[in-house]
């Protein structure tokens, strides 16, 4: 071995024999852009570290986060050699670590580990379930096939359904929550630090640099984690149908990523930064024995491994809206949000520093106001439910950039509930259901003595007649569009006659009568509908 080799491996032991003391320092949270399923924070830190390597012990980090996505910033004369996160920072660097108290608090540490990590497992297959969900609830009650009963089933069913999950998730989420806590609390038994400063997460990044210069350094550093989302919300205002909507457009921020935010600056994003990129690919499909042996499952693993819907739906906001709010000054809320629309999802660049607190709970952010010219109408299917709902249908929707979610309806300054917007759909106008108005009555009746049923040898024919009854008691002329429907049969030995529509709009396809009404003031307008049924005898069906 040369003198030179020995003389750089001399230097090399001496270097880390110097490093070997950590040097803390806390990290500040700067900026995070929050997506559907996480978020990417960006913090700053600042030390002072001597000529050579050195080990740095960054704290307050998130308690959580994507190793793999850790970016450190520093300047040319510091070279990053290293980075590594740990949650358990004393059980890599504890002299000590067989004392039995030591022992015991990092044993229990394991096991609350493992119960975290079950809970966060269980919190995404949840909400892949939700997002399944989501996908298949995309139904046209024209076009699915269904009719407006068995619509109302599915819908009860994804409502229900929903409900279920989103319980599922609050309640894993205050016992991930609770488990936090208490990992916090151990490690706060382990930790060590010389400098005595207050500890505001568990987790680490401990980073090894190489320094030409001794001196002041600054660091930026960058990460992913999970333990944030956003979900978009609305508040829908207006004072008449004959004004436009006012729309608040919000967010519903969620974190609990172990560190508050103060003060940031804050980006919200429509994007899914975790999800599974790789494009699908379809192979030869070859039939065998009723075996798919040629189907390539990557197109499956695609849509199982899609990244979590970390929106938490249906949760309570700790808000009660009595009256429509005082007009805010023109674009006060838009002057701070700047939209942009990228190639594969919209980002809120706010302006407005935020205190996001890492609590779990749903912290409301206001991003724009949007005035939408509205054209409205009402809409009414008494076979379901006999009151009118006004719609606010609103054209060329797609420049507002709006995404899926919830709204709060305030009408001639009143609050009447919540709709859901879905923007996601191929007409070229949205629907807004802006809530049901009592002033329209209308009452969907059977008339006795044009229905019965008859016995004709082997086949039985019932008859079916209703009266709808539609009343305008406003001051103003109404649009209503009335619906109604008919039963279909695809058995041949099933006959389905329609014997009197009263001029309905008929889509045979679908059996749905649809009319298109003007009321004047106090006007009454009566509709009657009959169909005839006939089939065997002996069969039940669900008329």
């Amino acid at each position: 071995m040369n003198k030179k080799v020995i003389l750089f491996i001399v230097l090399l032991i001496s270097a880390f024999a110097n490093a070997q003391k950590p040097i803390f320092t806390t990290a500040k949270v700067k900026a995070a852009t929050v997506y559907f399923n996480a978020a990417e924070i960006s913090q700053t830190a600042s030390t002072t570290l001597p000529a050579g390597t050195s080990e740095i012990v960054i704290k307050n980090v998130a308690s959580y986060l994507n190793e793999n996505s850790v970016q450190i910033g520093a300047p040319a004369n510091v070279t990053v050699l290293s980075v590594q996160f740990t949650n358990n920072y004393i059980s890599e660097y504890e002299t000590d670590s067989k004392s039995p108290l030591i022992k015991r608090v990092n044993d229990s540490i394991v096991l609350v580990q493992k119960e975290l990590q079950k809970v966060v497992n269980t919190i995404n297959s949840e909400n892949k379930t939700m997002q399944l969900l989501d996908r298949n609830q995309q139904i046209s009650g024209v076009n699915s096939g269904l009719n407006v009963a068995e619509l109302m089933k599915m819908v009860d069913y994804y409502k229900n359904k929903q409900i279920e999950i989103a319980n599922n998730i609050n309640t894993l989420t205050d016992k991930q929550r609770k488990l936090d806590e208490t990992l916090q609390k151990l490690n706060n038994k382990l930790e060590f630090d010389t400098n005595k400063e207050e500890r505001t997460s568990s987790g680490k990044l401990i980073v090894q640099v190489m320094n030409s210069t001794a001196g002041i350094v600054p660091l930026e550093i960058s990460y992913l984690t999970q333990s944030a989302s956003w979900t978009p919300f609305y508040d829908l205002r207006t004072e008449s149908v004959n004004t436009p909507i006012n729309m608040v457009y919000k967010a519903q921020v969620v974190q609990n990523s172990g560190i508050d935010w103060k003060k940031v600056k804050l980006t919200l994003s429509s994007g899914y930064p975790n999800q599974n990129n790789q494009a699908p690919i379809l192979s030869s499909w070859f039939l065998r024995n009723n075996a798919n042996y040629g189907y390539n499952q990557r197109a499956v693993a695609n849509q199982l491994q899609s990244s979590a819907y970390g929106e938490l739906k249906d949760k309570a906001i700790e808000e009660v809206v009595v009256s429509a709010l005082p007009n805010m000054k023109k674009s006060s809320v838009s002057d701070f949000t700047t939209v942009a629309e990228n190639q594969l999802n919209i980002a809120f660049d706010i302006d407005i520093p935020y205190d996001i607190l890492s609590n779990g709970k749903v912290h409301s952010v206001s991003l724009k106001e949007i005035k939408l010219p509205a054209t409205y109408k009402y809409y009414a299917a008494p076979k379901v439910e006999n009151e009118a709902f006004l719609l606010a249908e609103i054209a060329d929707y797609s420049k507002y950039n709006l995404l899926q979610g919830e709204a709060n309806i305030i009408f001639e300054g009143m609050y009447v509930g919540k709709t859901f917007i879905e923007p996601n759909q191929t007409s070229d106008t949205l629907n807004l259901s802006m809530g049901r108005d009592k002033k329209v009555s209308i009452k969907r009746e059977k008339v006795a003595d044009k229905s019965g049923t008859k016995f004709l040898s082997s086949r039985k024919e019932q008859t079916f007649t209703y009266d709808i009854t539609v009343r305008n008691n406003k001051k103003e002329l109404v649009e209503l569009l009335l619906k109604d429907q008919y039963p279909l049969t695809t058995n041949k030995e099933i006959e389905v006659e329609l014997l009197q529509t009263d001029s309905a709009k008929v889509n045979s396809e679908t059996g749905i009568l649809t009319w298109q009404l003007q009321l004047k003031p106090n006007e009454t307008k009566k509709i009657r509908i009959s169909y005839r049924v006939k089939y065997p005898k002996d069969q039940v069906l669900n008329l």
